[in-house]
């Protein structure tokens, strides 16, 4: 799966802050075996910010034939970290609420974009909003993060 990592600027970064984004997307995804096998992609990343897709396959349905939540929960935790992570510095989730709002389906093309709304000390907040190929809204997260400079980030890619 090595694929490079598609980057896009919010211009608040700067050279050297996109940077560290990119080698660390770069280095999380190479270590990251569960999103990998969930069919997880990071489009964009940016310092605070990140982009996720995933195609809903046969094997991500629920007994209703929908997209199991876990999977939505995933996608949206993943995308999360990719964003918390792009400092450079490892960060871990500390917990996060998940609202499904809408079904997904089997071939639904999912985005998740998380978006920092704090950063305080070591302690972040995201939002993340996970749609379908539509534009509809599916799932709504929030999510809580701490930084642990001692926790060594995962090896370059």
């Amino acid at each position: 799966m090595g694929q490079t990592v598609p980057v896009t600027t919010t211009g608040s970064a700067g050279p050297d802050g996109q940077r560290i984004a990119e080698d660390s997307a770069a280095a999380m995804r190479a270590a990251d075996r569960a999103a990998r096998a969930a069919g997880v992609e990071v489009t964009q990343v940016a310092p605070g910010r990140a982009v996720a897709t995933m195609t809903v396959g046969e094997d991500h349905a629920n007994g209703h034939g929908v997209c199991h939540g876990g999977y939505l929960f995933l996608l949206a935790d993943a995308a999360m970290a990719y964003a918390c992570n792009a400092y450079g510095v490892s960060a871990l989730a500390t917990g996060a609420d998940i609202a499904f709002l809408r079904p997904a389906r089997s071939g639904d093309v999912l985005t998740a974009e998380a978006v920092e709304r704090a950063l305080t000390g070591r302690s972040g907040l995201y939002d993340v909003t996970v749609r379908s190929g539509d534009g509809t809204v599916v799932a709504e997260f929030r999510g809580r993060t701490r930084q642990v400079p001692g926790l060594a980030p995962p090896p370059p890619a």
